[in-house]
């Protein structure tokens, strides 16, 4: 398990991480988002203990991650996959990590295998694609054993196979009992691996909640209606607290009343649906409805800036 308190870090008059307070739990993947700048890597560097708290507390399994006698038991994080010497091999990497900190050898050969690197094991980690360097990175964190996994874009330069691997083994690790905490900008992975989200921006709280509880908060779901009589339906269901949008030529959306409700009236009124689609948003657009006040650089299209 993994604990912030009132965590803060500043750089002169910069804050970077402002009194955040969370817990993520063992047993579920949670995601950590934020747009760019936002303070994600500084908070998880604290909570390694590679930089020190200007204020507050971050504790793993109940105490600070460097007070640890066994720290790569307790945490494994990858957060830069590119810190590996290049002229090394990456069993020879990975087993100066096991050599340093009391690991079996035995165990080195066990996360070349689960991270799929058993065939360039041997190879200088300086020929790696970005790819196989984010294995590496992944055994890394997963050589202790640990019982808490943090990891910084893991899916970065990974292919489609690749993606979908570290998708599996996230929710593999979660399924074991372990505490998975992982920061990315992937979206589509996050709704489809995360079940509990952190979210901040410039430094600050902005969600702790599950992912449907984040997309609910953002937006309302509509409902998209298709009628060769949409006049008249139009004009059936347009009221108080129902806002009717059209779409195309027959087509509209609806929110604030649900589909059910849509039907039954269309049905009393002998209207004829030719479709009647609940509309939902994407944790995509969630997240860029709650963050559009904490993005740190704001771009125009090409035509917006002459």
């Amino acid at each position: 398990m993994i604990e912030v308190h009132d965590l803060t870090k500043r750089y002169g008059d910069q804050t970077a991480v402002d009194g955040l307070t969370f817990t993520v739990k063992p047993g579920i993947v949670t995601g950590f988002l934020g747009p760019n700048g936002a303070g994600k890597s500084t908070t998880m560097r604290m909570i390694l203990g590679l930089d020190r708290p200007t204020a507050g507390t971050a504790t793993v399994n109940g105490r600070p991650y460097e007070d640890h006698p066994d720290p790569l038991h307790q945490a494994g994080a990858l957060l830069d996959a590119k810190a590996v010497h290049t002229g090394r091999s990456a069993y020879r990497h990975l087993h100066a990590l096991a050599a340093t900190t009391g690991i079996p050898k035995s165990r080195v050969d066990e996360v070349i295998d689960i991270v799929g690197l058993h065939q360039v094991a041997r190879k200088r980690v300086g020929g790696f694609s970005l790819g196989m360097g984010q294995r590496l990175g992944i055994a890394s964190a997963l050589l202790g054993d640990p019982d808490v996994v943090i990891l910084d874009e893991p899916t970065n330069g990974l292919d489609p196979e690749g993606v979908l691997w570290i998708r599996n083994l996230m929710r593999d690790l979660a399924s074991q009992g372990r505490t998975v905490f992982v920061s990315s900008h992937l979206m589509s992975e996050m709704a489809l691996t995360a079940e509990h989200l952190i979210v901040i921006g410039k430094g600050r709280m902005i969600a702790d909640t599950s992912v449907s509880g984040f997309i609910e908060t953002a937006a309302n779901e509509s409902v998209r209606v298709r009628s060769p009589h949409a006049n008249a339906l139009h004009d059936l269901i347009t009221g108080p607290g129902t806002t009717v949008l059209s779409v195309d030529r027959g087509l509209f959306e609806v929110t604030g009343m649900s589909a059910e409700d849509i039907g039954d009236r269309a049905a009393a009124a002998g209207i004829p649906i030719h479709e009647l689609t609940v509309v939902r948003p994407s944790l995509e657009e969630a997240f860029m409805e709650l963050t559009k006040d904490a993005v740190e650089y704001q771009s125009t299209l090409i035509g917006e800036a002459r």
